[in-house]
């Protein structure tokens, strides 16, 4: 079943209020991700750049649309907390 955007952000936002300490890694991971001067552009949100995303999806899943499984973006917040020392 395909997923979509929408549906990934709730149920990373639920697992997030599940446990702290995963929302605290997934909220700074969202901030990395945001658009370069974001509040110069509507909407006015750090949203990531939709280029950018494309090719991030696009290299990890050799799909532009793809919408990457939950459990990749918790490992990939983990990770990035445990190497980074975020």
């Amino acid at each position: 079943m395909s997923r979509s955007w929408l549906w990934l952000t709730g149920e990373l936002a639920w697992r997030g209020m599940l446990n702290p300490r995963l929302g605290l890694d997934l909220l700074k991971t969202a901030w990395a991700f945001r658009r370069r001067r974001w509040w110069v552009h509507a909407p006015y949100l750090p949203l990531p750049d939709r280029t950018y995303l494309r090719w991030r999806m696009y290299t990890a899943y050799a799909d532009e649309d793809a919408v990457p499984p939950v459990e990749d973006v918790v490992r990939f917040a983990r990770w990035r907390r445990q190497t980074m020392g975020l």
